[in-house]
């Protein structure tokens, strides 16, 4: 005889119920560091569009930054934080590989004993946790999520290097999700491409810095490739997000793509037709690249400087490292 297991139900659906930031204190200036990679402010706002960037003291780390910015979402969503059942943390900077970021700040906001695991998509990592905590929430597997991704990068930086290091922040992005029966979060497209691994990551593996055989691992890119890729296929993404969610770019309220370029961000629009009524997320320009935290954190600046976006549709999308990617529309808290 076999026995059928017991499954769960849930709603039919999640939402965006609020949001919180964190960004580093300190506010680094592209003269601030042109000088270690023999170049200019012009150059870097041209290439970039960056004319600040947030980076985090010494003794700040990545689960600090995201305590700060879950605070904040569960204030805001006045949900009580025992009643949070699942945290997902997105990064690709925790300092130890175990215990996870989300174990600790689950403890350190109250939810204990939510399920509680880091996901590692790099800057597609918080459209990842947001696909997984929906469709847990819909599972029946949880009721209350807590989504943050939360970077540290200045710990991951080679001042000299003239292929990232210039680009990246720190800060920390966090959503709460809650259930509903009008769902507020589409289905999602994502995947990945491991083929073109080397076009970003780190340089060395920690066992070479060990063994004394690397320096301490920075990030890298090819930056040329990364935005080939970034324009044409993830533009792509983009437009089959919007057909999965079934609304076209006319119903959007808002665009937030992932920070990772300006230049990336503006042929983002054009590619996709965006009409002149949809707020495009702009962060990087004072916050940075900041990865897995990228997109929490231009969406939160964004309904900071547009309150009457809330109730709208975003369409949201992480793409980087792996190569991995991730889009969904979600509706504005």
């Amino acid at each position: 005889m076999t026995l059928t297991l017991k499954q769960t139900n849930g709603p039919k659906g999640s939402e965006i119920l609020a949001m919180g930031a964190a960004r580093g204190e300190n506010t680094v200036a592209n003269d601030d560091l042109v000088a270690a990679i023999d170049s200019s402010d012009e150059w870097i706002r041209q290439r970039t569009g960056i004319v600040t960037r947030k980076r985090a003291g010494k003794d700040v780390l990545a689960v600090d930054l995201a305590t700060a910015a879950a605070q904040e979402a569960i204030a805001k969503s006045g949900i009580d934080p025992s009643k949070i059942d699942l945290v997902i943390v997105a990064t690709i900077s925790n300092v130890q590989q175990t215990p996870s970021i989300a174990t600790v700040l689950a403890d350190r906001v109250g939810a204990t004993p939510a399920a509680a695991i880091d996901a590692n998509a790099a800057c597609a990592g918080y459209c990842y946790a947001i696909g997984q905590a929906d469709s847990l929430i819909r599972a029946g597997q949880a009721t209350y999520a807590l989504v943050v991704g939360a970077e540290k990068l200045s710990d991951l930086v080679d001042p000299t290097d003239r292929t990232i290091s210039f680009l990246l922040g720190d800060g920390a992005g966090a959503a709460v999700l809650g259930p509903t029966d009008n769902p507020g979060i589409s289905a999602s497209v994502w995947g990945s491409d491991g083929g073109r691994a080397g076009a970003v990551g780190m340089n060395a593996t920690l066992t070479e810095f060990r063994d004394g055989v690397a320096e301490w691992p920075t990030l890298r890119q090819d930056g040329p490739s990364v935005f080939r890729w970034a324009v044409w296929e993830m533009a792509k993404v983009a437009r089959e997000a919007l057909e999965t969610a079934g609304v076209t770019a006319e119903d959007l309220t808002a665009f937030v793509p992932h920070q990772a370029n300006m230049r990336i961000i503006d042929e983002f629009a054009k590619q996709l037709g965006l009409p002149d009524h949809v707020l495009i997320a702009r962060d990087i320009a004072e916050t940075g690249n900041t990865s897995a935290a990228s997109v929490p954190l231009a969406m939160h600046r964004l309904l900071e400087e547009h309150p009457e976006a809330s109730g709208g549709l975003a369409l949201q999308i992480g793409f980087g490292a792996g190569l991995a990617y991730a889009a969904q529309v979600v509706r504005l808290p």
